[in-house]
């Protein structure tokens, strides 16, 4: 039933992408998105679907990308990785075959990686997925715009460090990584550990298993061993049980910090103590006052088009679901402007945009969200370009940015970037890409 549900919802998301203006028949660019509506993260995954849906939505009622309609169907995965295995090669062929997909998952873009790759499908993963895929030179069709979990874990040390008065104040300190056990979890451990031997401070790990509602011995040792800092790498119910079991053993929640996928509205809404806890979140953040926003809520939701409640516009996961389609459409966008103005782009021309995008402030004030995320540019080497992240606390009733904006240092990340594309092209037998290879 939950399948049958579940398919229902993407056909009916599929066929409102028709509403808005006429579109010729042949003029469709295919976007399959792989989301999780069901299953234990699905508190996370609807809010960020809906911002996708909703996009998508804008756009064509905008007139599409340059007058080719957007076409797009959800294939529920529960956020299981053999799910999104079955998704993806059933959904790559389907409507003249997938412009690019999303895998909403780091254990699933790991799965499909080489396959994509292999079938020339772009894989966009902003803000997530394998951290060394920014290296395109050796990811050639992977794309984590805009940041990676790298990124992420390091601007969450850098105010850490803000809070403690300095990097030069970690020195001595104790900071205990809690961390879901899966490969978004793990991502954290590299950075963590290169900053842990450069400022002197000792990290603790401690992994959470699926779907992390038992945490009690982990609270535990945290309240043994006496952290300054607990970093927290959780998904779904995860944050919201961390966040419970701080306050039952004592920890400080203002001495707490999050990441992304532990900053939504669903991690502390309800959750009493969960005031002074904050996230350090790449890409937007919650803006409910924004420009972006406040489109969606007049031309869909004043409508009955819009996806999800209206309250959730705006909120962080249903922010990061709006931008990751932005940097879909805006992809393609790029694409039409060297190979044709109008025209439904191949996977491989909307490699060329991904990987040469030029989202300035001009262009994110035209599309209204300059008052929610930085400008970026990719290049053939460089498929992640600047990443930016900012910090924001929970007052017990809305989030509240608390720092300016931070940006990964890669003094950090490019030695951890060089030595892991070194080894994986050495492991799967990989040559770089070459100057021609770029250009085409």
């Amino acid at each position: 039933m939950t399948k049958t549900r579940a398919f229902i919802a993407a056909a009916a998301l599929t066929i409102s992408a028709a509403a808005g203006p006429s579109f010729a028949a042949d003029k469709s660019q295919y976007f399959p998105l792989l989301t999780f509506r069901t299953g234990p993260y699905a508190p996370s995954g609807t809010p960020w679907a809906n911002g996708f849906v909703d996009y998508f939505k804008l756009v064509n009622l905008e007139g599409g990308i340059n007058g080719v309609r957007v076409l797009w169907e959800e294939c529920e995965t529960g956020y299981a990785t053999d799910r999104g295995v079955e998704c993806y090669e059933r959904m790559k062929g389907k409507n003249g075959g997938a412009t690019v997909l999303q895998t909403m998952s780091t254990g699933i873009t790991f799965a499909l990686t080489e396959r994509g790759a292999a079938d020339k499908i772009p894989i966009l993963t902003p803000g997530y997925g394998i951290s060394e895929s920014a290296d395109g030179e050796v990811f050639k069709w992977s794309f984590p715009i805009a940041g990676t979990h790298w990124a992420s874990a390091d601007t969450q040390v850098q105010y850490v460090a803000q809070k403690a008065g300095g990097l030069d104040k970690l020195a001595g300190k104790k900071i205990t990584l809690l961390y879901h056990d899966s490969p978004y979890g793990k991502e954290a451990i590299p950075v963590l550990t290169a900053r842990a031997k450069k400022h002197g401070f000792e990290l603790v790990t401690i992994p959470v298993p699926h779907p992390g509602v038992e945490q009690k011995s982990a609270w535990l040792q945290i309240r043994k061993s006496r952290p300054d800092f607990v970093l927290l790498w959780g998904w779904g119910v995860m944050n919201s049980t961390a966040l419970k079991e701080a306050q039952a053993t004592g920890f400080p929640r203002n001495r707490v910090v999050g990441v992304w996928p532990s900053g939504s509205d669903s991690d502390v809404k309800g959750v009493a103590g969960a005031e002074g806890y904050s996230a350090v979140l790449i890409l937007p953040g919650p803006a409910l006052d924004s420009k972006i926003a406040k489109k969606v809520v007049d031309k869909l939701h004043a409508k009955g088009e819009g996806s999800g409640p209206k309250e959730e516009v705006g909120s962080a996961l249903y922010m990061r679901g709006l931008m990751n389609a932005m940097f879909a459409v805006e992809g393609v966008r790029r694409a039409q402007q060297k190979f044709g103005i109008g025209q439904v782009m191949t996977p491989a021309q909307a490699r060329w945009g991904y990987e040469n995008l030029q989202i300035d402030q001009k262009r994110l004030e035209e599309l209204g969200i300059a008052d929610v995320m930085r400008p970026t540019a990719t290049s053939c080497k460089d498929h992640m370009g600047p990443s930016a992240a900012r910090a924001y606390t929970w007052n017990g009733t809305t989030w509240e940015v608390s720092s300016d904006w931070l940006r990964a240092d890669p003094a950090i990340l490019d030695p951890l970037l060089e030595v892991a594309t070194k080894r994986y092209a050495a492991d799967k037998q990989l040559t770089r890409r070459v100057a021609d290879d770029c250009a085409s």
